[in-house]
C-alpha cells in the first residue's frame, strides 16, 4: 500500500470517529473550530454593562493583589498575639506558595468548564480563605487560611486576564490590560499602609474581613452581568478531562522549589541538605512535568508548543525580568526609606508614591497608545531599556533626604516598569491560537509569579551577605550587641533599632544599610538588562479590531485534538 493511500485511510478513520457536527475543510479547519468563534460579543453589551463587568473584575483583582502585601505590617502583631515566631515566614509564604503553584491549572480548567464558573469558584475559594484568616484562633489556622487565599487569588488573577481576552478584541485589550497594571501597582503600594491603619485603628483581622463584603458583591455582580460562553460541561466528564498527573507534578515541583527559597537563610542555612534537596528536587520535578506534558497529557495544562516560538520565549523572558524588577521597587525601596531616611511605615508609603503614580500613568497610557498605533513592540523594548536605566539610578540613592534625586529616580524607574505589566501579554496573545489563550495566559502568570518570588529571595540574600561583609566595621564602631542585630538578612527587620541609635552611631548603621541596598540594586540592573535583550526578539503583529469569542468546553478541546492528529498523519 502506498503512503498516500495510507493517509487517505487514516483520515477516513478519523472522520468515522468524529462527531456528526464536526467536519474538516480543505484548510484542515473543523466545523467546531469555526463554530468555536461566536459572533461579536462586544456589540452585545451596553457601555454600562461593560463598565460594571470591568469594575467588578478590577475589584476582585485588587483584593487578590492587595493580599500579597497587606500582611507586611501586621506580622509582628499577629505573631505576638499567637505567640508564634513562625508567623514571620509563613503568613506571607503560604499565600505565595498557594498562588504560584495553582496558576497554570486554573487557566486549563476554565477551558473545560468555561470562564465564568471557574472565576466565580476562584472568588469563592478566596472568600473562604479570607474568612478562615479573619476568624483564626491560632497560627496554624491562619497559615492554612492564607494558603487557601493564595489558591483562590491565583485563580482570580489569571482568570481576570483571560476574561478580558474573551471580552475584548486584541486592539481594545491594551486599554483594559493597562487598567490591570494600575490596579497591581496601587495594590502593591498601599497594601502595607492599609494593613498598618487597620491594625492600629481596628484589628488586624479586618485586613481579611474587608475582603468578604467586597468579594461577595463582586461574585453577585459577575454572576448576573458577565456574559461569556458556558459549555455546561458535566462534572464527571470534566474531572476525567483534567490533566491530573500534570497538575499534581507542577504543584508539587513549584511548592518544593519555593519552599527551598523560603527556608534558605531563614530557618535553614543555604547549604543545608533540606534547602538543597528542596530546590534540586523541585527543579527536577518541574522537568518531569515537561516530559509528562509533551508525551502523555491529552489536554496539557501548559502546551509545550508555546515554547517552540522565538517570540513567545522572548515574551516569557521579558515578563520574568519585568516582574523581577518591579517587586524590587515596591518591596525594597521602603526599606531604604525606613532604614536610611528614618521614615515610619506610613511615611515610607508616601515616599513610594512617585514610583507608583508614574508606573500607573504609563501603564494606563500604554493601553491607549497600543489601541491608537497598533504597535506594542516599541513600548515593550523602550520600557525595558528605561527600566534598566531607572534601576541603575538606584545605585546612586542618596544618604539623606535629597528628594530631587529620590523622586526623579523613582519616576524614571516607574516609566520603564509601567508599559510591561500587560503589553507582553498582548504580544503573546497575538502569537497563539484562540484555543491556547487560557493556557498561554496561565503560563504567563505563572512565570511572572515565579519571577516575583525569586526576586524577593535573591534581593534578601544579597542584602544579607552585604550586611555580613560589613560586620567587622559595625562591630568596631557600634559594639557586639548592635552589630549582631544588624548582621545578615535579619537586619531588614531591625530598622527600629537604627532609629533608636544616638549619633554618630545612627549614621554608621544607615551607611551600612545604604551600601547593602545599592549593591542589591546592581543585580536588579543586570536582570533588567537581560529582560531588555530578550524583548528585542518579540515579534510585532497587527492587532485586529474584530473579536469573536472563543467557545470553551470538551467539544472544542476534542475537535482540536482530532485536528492535531490529522496534521500529524499528514506530516
Amino acid at each position: 500500500m502506498t503512503t498516500s493511500s495510507t493517509l487517505v485511510l487514516d483520515e477516513k478513520a478519523l472522520e468515522a470517529d468524529r462527531p456528526a457536527d464536526v467536519g474538516v475543510n480543505s484548510a484542515g479547519e473543523t466545523s467546531t473550530d469555526r463554530s468555536a468563534l461566536s459572533s461579536q460579543p462586544e456589540a452585545q453589551r451596553t457601555k454600562f454593562e461593560t463598565a460594571l463587568i470591568v469594575a467588578s473584575l478590577m475589584a476582585a483583582l485588587f483584593l487578590a493583589a492587595l493580599d500579597v502585601s497587606i500582611v507586611a505590617t501586621i506580622v509582628p502583631t499577629v505573631s505576638q498575639e499567637f505567640q508564634s515566631s513562625t508567623g514571620y515566614v509563613w503568613i506571607g509564604s503560604a499565600f505565595l506558595l498557594g498562588n504560584a503553584a495553582c496558576v497554570p491549572t486554573w487557566g486549563k480548567i476554565s477551558d473545560i468548564w468555561g470562564r465564568k464558573p471557574i472565576l466565580l469558584s476562584a472568588l469563592g475559594v478566596f472568600w473562604v480563605g479570607s474568612l478562615l484568616c479573619g476568624a483564626a484562633v491560632n497560627m496554624a489556622m491562619l497559615i492554612a487560611g492564607r494558603a487557601v487565599q493564595g489558591v483562590g487569588a491565583g485563580g482570580v488573577i489569571v482568570l481576570v486576564n483571560i476574561c478580558i481576552s474573551d471580552l475584548f478584541s486584541l486592539r481594545q485589550r491594551g486599554v483594559y490590560f493597562g487598567i490591570v497594571g494600575i490596579v497591581w501597582a496601587i495594590a502593591s503600594a498601599v497594601g502595607p499602609v492599609v494593613g498598618g491603619i487597620l491594625t492600629s485603628q481596628v484589628t488586624w483581622r479586618w485586613c481579611f474581613y474587608i475582603n468578604l463584603p467586597i468579594c461577595g458583591v463582586g461574585i453577585i455582580v459577575l454572576f448576573f452581568v458577565l456574559k461569556l460562553h458556558n459549555p455546561r460541561t458535566p462534572m464527571a466528564q470534566g474531572l476525567r478531562a483534567i490533566d491530573w498527573p500534570g497538575s499534581v507534578i507542577i504543584i508539587g515541583g513549584t511548592i518544593m522549589f519555593l519552599f527551598g527559597l523560603e527556608f534558605g537563610g531563614v530557618t535553614h542555612p543555604w547549604n543545608s541538605p533540606t534547602v538543597i534537596c528542596l530546590i534540586v528536587f523541585g527543579i527536577l520535578t518541574i522537568c518531569l512535568f515537561i516530559v509528562v506534558e509533551v508525551r502523555f497529557a491529552k489536554y496539557p495544562i501548559v502546551p509545550m508548543h508555546l515554547f517552540t516560538n522565538r517570540s513567545n520565549i522572548a515574551v516569557f523572558a521579558t515578563s520574568f525580568g519585568q516582574a523581577f524588577t518591579f517587586i524590587a521597587g515596591s518591596y525594597w525601596l521602603p526599606l531604604y526609606f525606613q532604614a536610611v531616611l528614618g521614615a515610619d511605615a506610613l511615611l515610607s508609603g508616601v515616599y513610594l508614591l512617585p514610583y507608583v503614580i508614574s508606573l500607573s500613568i504609563v501603564a494606563a497610557a500604554s493601553g491607549f497608545i497600543i489601541r491608537k498605533t497598533d504597535n506594542y513592540y516599541y513600548l515593550i523594548v523602550g520600557g525595558m531599556f528605561i527600566t534598566t536605566v531607572g534601576f541603575g539610578l538606584f545605585n546612586n540613592l542618596p544618604p539623606d533626604r535629597n528628594f530631587t534625586k529620590i523622586v526623579i529616580y523613582q519616576i524614571v524607574a516607574g516609566i520603564g516598569i509601567g508599559p510591561n505589566f500587560q503589553s507582553p501579554l498582548i504580544a503573546l496573545q497575538t502569537n497563539v491560537q484562540p484555543h491556547d489563550i487560557a493556557s498561554a495566559t496561565g503560563t504567563f502568570g505563572f512565570i511572572r509569579q515565579i519571577g516575583t518570588s525569586i526576586s524577593v529571595v535573591i534581593g534578601g540574600v544579597i542584602f544579607g551577605n552585604r550586611m555580613d561583609a560589613q560586620f567587622p566595621r559595625l562591630l568596631a564602631e557600634l559594639g557586639p550587641e548592635i552589630a549582631d542585630m544588624l548582621s545578615g538578612s535579619s537586619a531588614a527587620s531591625k530598622v527600629g533599632v537604627v532609629a533608636g541609635l544616638p549619633e554618630p552611631d545612627r549614621t554608621v548603621a544607615r551607611g551600612a544599610y545604604l551600601q547593602s541596598i545599592r549593591t542589591m540594586y546592581a543585580v536588579y540592573v543586570a536582570i533588567a538588562g537581560l529582560g531588555f535583550f530578550a524583548s528585542l526578539f518579540i515579534a510585532q503583529k497587527s492587532l485586529s479590531k474584530d473579536h469573536k469569542e472563543h467557545k470553551t468546553g470538551l467539544k472544542t478541546l476534542r475537535s482540536r485534538e482530532r485536528k492535531s492528529v490529522v496534521e500529524e498523519v499528514k506530516a
